[in-house]
């Protein structure tokens, strides 16, 4: 309809004004808010929705937005309001009632935000049962339906960042949704609502009730709704359906956030910066760890030149090797007496040619412990417990090693079968089980004398060789005095060597054993810690390079005979065969004196010549001199090489220089 009809059908339906209202000048034109025209401009035009707000076209200058959530309102501008549970850690929690029936399908969503990987979210119960309940575990959402079904999302929401979770039961299925992706769906028994069941947000008033959920929910709810209805916890402007909130304990409006560096949880001087319910820690140099609790120590240089530092999760070790000999000292140690953790196991490297040692012994009074060598294997007694009458182990190892290398042995208990065992150099095959069953030896911890090297101070030391890191439960008896070291280490648990006057000699130092040199006749020696070996000229051999040597031991001549010489051997060569070594068999037709076309036929010791037809002699060298043929009385015959027949019956006449028959 346009608008010059609209302003007649308006003014007939006006009352008539007087004769003084209607006159007007003869030429007047005035126009009060007309425009010409009909304008019906679409209003989604103009973007009217807020948030993302899908804007619908009602007809004439009309529209309505359709919100996303968790906006509401007639622009989508206003948002539901954040409840915050658990501020400051308290036990907090809302209590909603419900107002009808819910029906057939059951659809319960909510935005949630937490950094805390457990703790309820939802329950609903009647006046008899909890039917369904909702609850985080190790920062993954948790359905239960009927105290029985139950159904595990596999995405972690705990990570500070609002996510929309959704759970639907419909008829006897439940399914988990995570935004608009499944989680996941189960088959459940059909649940049943009536008004007045009881929805319990963020825990239960019972403490212990709630700690079987995980505890009390920290963290952020936001629009919160049951199929259509809202539980708001503080009311929106925007009239919408809503469920009957009954309580609110310790909830607070909005999304604050703990302020987690109030305590500075930052160490080493590392400075916190706030997040939403957590912190982060800038670290100094050197240290690292969420809370710079990790000191870098080996960054520091802490360990004398000869040394290499270990890191370790609270300080640091030196570690270097010692060389032992009859004349050095025994290393005592004892604990600090701050070793708390149970002691069930020991390993240390070592190098000798010791048959029998002591490496380590520890005792307090009745109570001991020992590793030594007998007979080049390992051996390890263990006694720990009632005195004298407590059972004793004694496990050995099943090959020498006294050879001078270098081997690490860990000696511990096996937790099922309670048994002790040695593993020497990480194989299998040299595992040794023990027969006893004995607890750990935490004798060592409360006081006791732990020595190596030697059974005691007294008794000096009985090892010539090297100790490597030793270990007793896991802590290092180290070879560097506190005094020595550039830093104090700073871990609580210690053992402390107490023999400040014993002087060292770092480093793994074998005997003297090639000065002077032992190695006759100009011979090499080589080191072999503590035991030398002689690299003799061909001309010499023994273990000193003190005998001569015979050159025909080895039987160098492959055929012939050996005989010796002051500067070596010569070979005698059998026939046919040539070389040093008698290993080059000759070639006797090579320069042999067959005439020109005659083949010569080898053997192992001469050669013969085979003729052509022509020509004739041992080397082929003659003409070959005509046949005759001859009549005899019995049969026929030749005479060769120019013989003539014989008037004799089967004889030739030769000429000079042939003979025989024919």
């Amino acid at each position: 309809m346009c608008g010059n009809a609209l302003a007649q059908i308006s003014l007939l339906n006006a009352p008539l004004p007087s004769p003084t209202h209607l006159r007007l000048p003869k030429d007047s034109r005035t126009q009060v808010n007309i425009t010409a025209g009909c304008s019906d401009k679409d209003k989604c035009e103009e973007s009217p929705c807020r948030n993302r707000g899908r804007c619908v076209s009602q007809g004439w200058r009309s529209y309505i937005c359709e919100c996303h959530r968790p906006y509401e309102g007639h622009d989508c501008a206003e948002e539901y309001i954040t409840a915050r549970f658990g501020n400051k850690d308290l036990e907090s929690y809302a209590v909603l009632s419900l107002d009808n029936d819910l029906g057939d399908p059951v659809t319960i969503s909510m935005f949630i935000r937490t950094r805390q990987s457990s703790g309820l979210l939802l329950i609903l119960a009647n006046s008899t049962s909890q039917y369904l309940r909702l609850w985080l575990e190790v920062g993954k959402v948790k359905v239960q339906v009927n105290n029985f079904e139950t159904l595990v999302g596999q995405t972690v929401v705990s990570d500070g960042h609002f996510h929309l979770i959704t759970v639907k039961l419909e008829g006897t299925t439940a399914s988990l949704l995570q935004s608009a992706q499944s989680l996941g769906l189960m088959t459940i028994r059909r649940v049943q609502t009536h008004p007045g069941d009881v929805v319990f947000v963020g825990g239960l008033p019972d403490s212990r009730a709630s700690a079987s959920f995980g505890g009390y929910f920290k963290g952020c709810v936001q629009d919160l709704r049951i199929n259509s209805k809202r539980l708001q916890f503080y009311p929106i402007a925007t009239p919408v359906e809503s469920h009957n909130l009954v309580k609110l304990v310790n909830v607070t409006e909005g999304c604050s956030s703990d302020n987690a560096c109030a305590v500075n949880p930052c160490l080493n001087g590392g400075q916190c910066y706030s997040m939403w319910d957590d912190f982060i820690c800038s670290c100094p140099p050197n240290t690292a760890g969420r809370r710079c609790e990790e000191v870098k120590w080996c960054e520091l240089s802490p360990c004398p030149a000869t040394a290499v530092c270990l890191p370790l999760s609270q300080g640091f070790e030196c570690l270097s090797n010692v060389t032992f000999r009859l004349e050095s000292s025994v290393l005592q140690y004892r604990s600090n007496r701050k070793i708390e953790h149970s002691l069930a196991g020991v390993s240390l490297s070592f190098r000798t040619r010791q048959s029998a040692a002591t490496l380590l012994h520890a005792q307090k009074e009745t109570d001991y412990l020992t590793v030594s060598l007998l007979n080049s294997h390992l051996v390890m007694e263990l006694r720990a417990g009632a005195g004298m009458d407590s059972p004793k182990v004694t496990a050995q190892s099943l090959g020498p090693l006294s050879n001078g290398e270098w081997h690490t042995v860990e000696i511990g208990r096996e937790t099922r079968a309670s048994r002790w065992i040695i593993d020497v150099d990480g194989g299998k095959e040299n595992i040794s089980v023990s027969e006893t069953a004995v607890e750990d030896f935490n004798f060592v911890r409360d006081g006791a004398d732990i020595f190596l090297g030697g059974l005691s101070q007294e008794s000096g030391v009985d090892l010539s060789g090297c100790l490597g890191r030793v270990e007793i439960g896991g802590l290092l008896l180290p070879f560097y005095l506190d005094t020595e070291l550039n830093l104090p280490r700073p871990q609580e648990e210690q053992f402390v060597r107490i023999n400040g006057n014993a002087a060292l000699r770092y480093g793994c130092w074998g005997a003297s054993v090639c000065t002077p040199n032992p190695c006759q006749n100009e011979g090499t020696c080589e080191d072999l810690f503590d035991l030398h070996q002689c690299k003799c000229s061909p001309e010499w051999t023994g273990s000193l390079c003190q005998e001569p040597t015979d050159s025909c031991d080895s039987s160098p001549c492959v055929h012939g005979s050996c005989i010796n010489l002051p500067e070596g051997f010569r070979c005698e060569c059998e026939p046919g065969f040539t070389g040093e070594q008698c290993e080059v068999q000759v070639d006797l037709c090579e320069n042999s004196s067959c005439s020109y076309g005659a083949t010569c036929l080898k053997s192992v010791q001469s050669y013969t010549c085979l003729c052509p037809r022509n020509v004739t002699g041992h080397y082929c060298e003659l003409p070959q001199l005509p046949v005759s043929s001859c009549k005899g009385t019995r049969w026929n015959y030749s005479c060769f090489n120019g013989g003539n027949c014989s008037e004799a019956d089967n004889t030739c006449y030769c000429l000079p220089g042939f003979t025989g028959q024919w």
